[in-house]
């Protein structure tokens, strides 16, 4: 009789995306092989300074590189193919598969990034099947968003069917004619959805997302009763937003300029690839604005989240070199701020305002709607699925608990769903969901090198220079243990009720006591340990100064040292070394001289030697 086994369990590791949005990252694992699905970034926080991008931590596919076998796309926004290009830095993926528009613009981030070589391109259409190493078969399902070209994925493994709905909403009237594949996905769910892992962002929003297509109506309204340039400014991705504004710039007789580099790279690509349609004419370059009245002008620009070098914020700080806000211009922002960019959003505004604009924003306006689906739509899916399991993601811990409630009240047992973490190991079979491990799940922090990352204590580095500044002291240590000179400081950010002279005068009598105190600690078979010797002073002065100043200044200690000493028979005795060494050199040639002093040309010599 043949013994029957389980089939082996599937491993779904989130790297990013949950309790979050934005760096959505999936990791898939199984008979040793891993696919990926997306590679996202977010954007920094107020409390990250000199941060430009966030990404997951990807310590985890760093270890486990060799069993990477490929990765799926689900569309090509920004939190979803934007890190990309730093993971190819550090680990291969033999293939990525995705949809034609997410493929062309990865296809320019790798380019730019010099890691295009590192991978293979294979751009796919609805209901195509590609395969992942020897255990992922992933069917891609059309879904709509938005941004033009974006699925679901169906995940056929040795462990069952798993259904990733990507970002989504069910738009009944798409500005470009594709429909979501309903049939598909209730197909699937009449065979069998082992789990589905579904879009929770809008959990909290009761009804059913409205139809991009309905924002038109506000927009020509705006846009046609201008009295002047009118200034559109939407995500750069929002391809079926541009293709409305170009047909209404065109329907009311304005010629269009597109002012920033990611607007004019998403405008170009959708163009080739048939998802935007317009004249050729038009579209105007910059310069050409003064052959043309106000009234015949339409700029589209990029800026709605109040991106501190975007076309429209420089605008709004009169510093755009080619361009500059009139009294009767109309902005419009057609975007709503995504978390912790409202107050930079609110304060481009308001120089707008200032600037003599008549600025057009706000869900009352009815000239932005969202790309996720709402509560009626997330129960959609879940009746098209009606999976065994229920994973709910991409969205804040308060989203992906509604959307549980949601799951259980349509009849999902509670035991049968999943609320993790990033770093999480749920392991699902036949038989159970459940998290089993976790694996590292912290963010790495790029900066705008875009090559280094910013580590933790560099952070706090910057944190501790921002809030409470910095004081820099140089100070000059001789062979006998004592200050040369009085030291040198400088401080920066420091808000004190003491002057400069007195804090020189405080460090100073610091250093000397410590040094008093100290000294002996830090020679040993007449060597002196400088670099010890710094620390001490460094954490000396600091306590002295947090005491003084009632504050937590970075306190930076610059150590010179005694410059090499020669001695009789040629040889140098190098730094650290006490006079002693050079006497025994001496007296072993037969001589009893001392060693000759340092030479002093009219002020005592500083040392030329730094710790």
């Amino acid at each position: 009789m043949v013994k029957l086994t389980n089939p082996p369990a599937l491993k779904i590791i989130p790297l990013g995306g949950l309790k979050e949005i934005g760096k959505n990252t999936w990791v898939f694992e199984i008979n040793n092989e891993i696919m990926l699905l997306d590679g996202g970034l977010s954007f920094p926080e107020d409390g990250m300074p000199g941060v430009n991008i966030v990404l997951p931590d990807m310590t985890y596919l760093r270890q486990n590189k060799h069993k990477i076998k490929g990765m799926i796309v689900t569309h090509g926004h920004e939190d979803h193919i934007g890190g990309i290009p730093f993971h190819l830095k550090q680990f291969d993926i033999p293939v990525i598969y995705g949809p034609r528009l997410a493929m062309a613009l990865l296809e320019d981030k790798l380019a730019e990034a010099g890691v295009l070589g590192r991978t293979e391109l294979r751009r796919v259409g609805p209901r195509e099947v590609v395969r992942v190493g020897n255990s992922f078969f992933v069917e891609f399902i059309r879904n709509t968003h938005s941004i033009a070209d974006s699925f679901s994925v169906a995940i056929n493994t040795p462990a069952g069917l798993v259904i990733h709905s990507g970002d989504f909403k069910f738009d009944h009237t798409p500005v470009d004619g594709e429909f979501c594949d309903f049939q598909r996905l209730a197909e699937h769910g009449e065979r069998g959805v082992l789990c589905l892992i579904s879009d929770s962002t809008n959990a909290e929003v009761p009804g059913t997302c409205p139809s991009e297509r309905s924002v038109y109506p506000n927009l020509e309204r705006y846009i046609s009763t201008a009295p002047g340039r009118v200034i559109v400014t939407t995500f750069a991705s929002s391809v079926h937003r541009l293709q409305m504004v170009l047909e209404i710039a065109q329907k009311t007789g304005r010629i269009v300029t597109v002012l920033g580099r990611s607007m004019l790279n998403v405008i170009a690509h959708a163009r080739n690839l048939g998802y935007i349609k317009c004249r050729d004419d038009l579209f105007q370059p910059l310069q050409n604005l003064r052959h043309y009245r106000n009234d015949q002008i339409l700029i589209l620009t990029t800026g709605s989240q109040g991106e501190p070098n975007s076309a429209l914020t420089r605008l709004a700080n009169d510093s755009h070199s080619q361009l500059k806000i009139m009294p009767g211009d109309t902005v419009i922002f057609s975007a709503s701020p995504i978390p912790g960019n409202t107050i930079s959003v609110v304060r481009t505004i308001d120089k707008l305002i200032a600037l003599g604009a008549n600025v057009i924003y706000g869900k009352e306006k009815g000239i932005h709607v969202s790309g996720h689906g709402c509560q009626e739509d997330q129960k959609l899916m879940l009746a098209l699925v009606r999976p065994k399991f229920f994973f709910p993601a991409h969205g804040e811990l308060r989203m992906l608990k509604l959307h549980a409630k949601m799951a259980e009240a349509m009849g999902i047992p509670p035991e049968n769903i999943v609320i993790a973490e990033n770093g999480d190991v749920v392991e699902v079979s036949q038989a159970a969901i459940r998290i089993v491990d976790k694996v590292p799940a912290g963010i790495e922090l790029i900066d705008a090198s875009r090559e280094g990352v910013v580590n933790g204590s560099v952070l706090q580095d910057r944190l501790q220079i921002a809030g409470d500044g910095v004081i820099t002291v140089a100070a000059s240590v001789g062979m006998d243990g004592k200050l040369y000179t009085a030291p040198d400081i400088h401080v920066t950010g420091v808000v004190s009720v003491t002057t400069k002279q007195e804090l020189l005068q405080l460090i100073t009598q610091n250093l000397e006591q410590s040094l008093q105190l100290g000294w002996e600690n830090f020679i040993n078979a007449g060597i002196v340990d400088w670099v010890g010797l710094k620390q001490y002073l460094e954490r000396e002065v600091t306590k002295m100064v947090r005491q003084k100043l009632q504050g937590k200044p970075m306190v930076v200690l610059l150590l010179q040292t005694p410059p090499l000493l020669p001695v009789s028979n040629g040889t140098k005795v190098a730094n650290g070394h006490v006079l002693r060494q050079a006497q025994e050199a001496a007296a072993n040639n037969g001589h009893k001289e001392e060693p000759p002093p340092v030479k002093q040309t009219g002020r005592r010599r500083r040392s030329t030697a730094m710790v």
